[in-house]
């Protein structure tokens, strides 16, 4: 667990490995509750290399100063991640909420 924002992470050591290495992350929003997009790669141990990036959406709540991770959302592929891009893309552009 951690007290700063910042120090959250999804890398995940074991053996002298990074098994879940963290590329990059975003975070969607701040506060009591926060929320943030990791960009990642597991380590694959029978081929000695890392997985293609894979993504995660990660909510944590700040309780007695600390973040405590809540829940989670795992983006397993390039191509699913897009799948979210182009719905996104078609409620937020194309179809506009009426006024």
């Amino acid at each position: 667990m951690s007290e700063k924002l910042e120090d959250l992470t999804v890398t995940y050591t074991e053996d002298g490995i990074d098994t879940t290495k963290e590329l990059d992350k975003v975070v969607l929003s701040k506060g009591s509750w926060t929320t943030i997009i990791f960009r990642y790669q597991d380590w694959n141990r029978a081929k000695g290399d890392y997985s293609p990036e894979k993504y995660t959406i990660r909510r944590y709540q700040k309780r007695n100063g600390e973040y405590r991770q809540q829940s989670k959302f795992n983006i397993s592929s390039r191509a699913q991640a897009q799948s979210i891009i182009d719905a996104l893309q078609k409620w937020l552009v194309d179809d506009p909420p009426a006024s």
